[in-house]
């Protein structure tokens, strides 16, 4: 699986994080579940994982076994 890249996050005055992908709004997220994500995304040693997960970005384990179905397939 290859790593995320491309996420940024910025802090605003009033608790909000702003989440970008590749300079395109990604995710907005306030109040405790900004401060969740904050401790969280801190803490890891691999950020942009961490970002990707928030956004819901990420693969989730079935892109192989969507592509070998056979409607998918050429």
């Amino acid at each position: 699986m290859p790593k995320p890249q491309g996420f940024h996050y910025v802090t605003h005055t009033g608790g909000t994080v702003h989440i970008t992908h590749h300079n395109r709004p990604a995710t907005t997220l306030h109040g405790p579940r900004a401060a969740q994500f904050l401790a969280e995304v801190e803490s890891s040693p691999d950020p942009q994982l961490v970002m990707a997960r928030w956004t819901g970005n990420y693969k989730h384990g079935n892109e192989r076994t969507a592509r070998n179905h056979p409607r998918n397939r050429l």
